[in-house]
């Protein structure tokens, strides 16, 4: 039972994380219906800059979000005006291809300024844990699902309690009723691209601690969050909310009662089975063209 409730902390513990690193994905996608293909490569970048920052400063890597998370809303915000804005109204397969090219490049500088291979950092609390009664809690991965929370916590007021959070909510719901009472389409995709990337830039210095990463491990990040909006309802922050929880445990009790290397397998067979019986994800909003089929 001890071990069960534990499996079941821990792959809460990790759904958070991961629902921090989905969330600025599906935000993406839901306001501009643009694959940002390149967040698996944001996540690695800032990994990688908060692994050097930790290793000259000292400072605690996760700590390094207070930082890294407004660095990445301005590069996120220059690069929606320099280069997104190109292909906004062209079709989906644009955008993709872009922003691959964006995660090509990211991955091709970090190959060339910091080598491939294997980096993690470690503060000292790493090989740490909190017990409660007979449950054992890593520190890192509570710290790491903390400031994911806090993170997320924050979203949710800029996007429900502030006049920027209702304009984006009401360009994603209805564009055209938005421009209608004033809102600036243009600005609000600038806005809500860069919010994106902040979110990888939080999502990146939980990264550094809780995983090991190098320049093309973006690949597989991509993937799983993919993954996961995917199977929350592609543009749904609640989806992302469940399907990373979902991921999250399914990990671990697989980690726990199976073994690690089946985890992912058994991840994605989960996101077979429900789009089977939900083509649109768990959260999605079912278009004409489902109905139809």
């Amino acid at each position: 039972m001890t071990q069960a409730v534990q499996t079941v902390v821990l792959g809460l513990l990790i759904g958070g994380v991961y629902a921090l690193m989905a969330a600025g994905l599906t935000l993406v996608f839901g306001i501009m219906g643009i694959v940002n293909v390149a967040q698996g490569a944001f996540l690695v970048l800032i990994a990688m800059l908060t692994w050097k920052a930790w290793q000259l400063t000292g400072i605690d890597p996760i700590l390094l979000a207070l930082a890294t998370t407004p660095l990445m809303f301005g590069l996120g915000w220059v690069l929606y005006r320099l280069v997104i804005v190109r292909v906004r109204g062209t079709s989906p397969a644009m955008s993709m291809l872009l922003t691959f090219g964006i995660a090509l490049t990211i991955e091709g500088l970090l190959n060339v300024t910091a080598g491939n291979y294997f980096r993690s950092a470690t503060p000292p609390y790493f090989a740490q844990s909190f017990t409660i009664g007979s449950v054992v809690l890593p520190k890192a991965q509570v710290y790491g699902c903390l400031a994911a929370l806090l993170v997320l916590g924050l979203l949710h007021l800029v996007l429900n309690r502030t006049w920027t959070g209702r304009a984006i909510r009401a360009t994603a719901q209805n564009p055209s009723g938005a421009a209608l009472v004033g809102i600036s389409a243009s600005s609000v995709a600038a806005l809500s691209f860069a919010i994106g990337a902040a979110t990888a830039g939080a999502g990146g210095s939980i990264l550094a601690v809780l995983y090991p990463f190098f320049p093309a491990s973006h690949y597989d990040w991509i993937a799983k969050l993919l993954g996961i909006i995917v199977l929350g309802g592609m543009g749904s922050l609640r989806g992302a909310w469940v399907g990373a929880l979902i991921l999250g445990l399914a990990e671990t009790f697989t980690a726990t009662y199976g073994s690690p290397r089946w985890s992912t397998v058994v991840f994605y067979a989960v996101i077979l089975l429900v789009l089977i019986v939900r083509p649109h994800g768990l959260f999605g909003t079912r278009l004409r063209e489902d109905a139809v089929a």
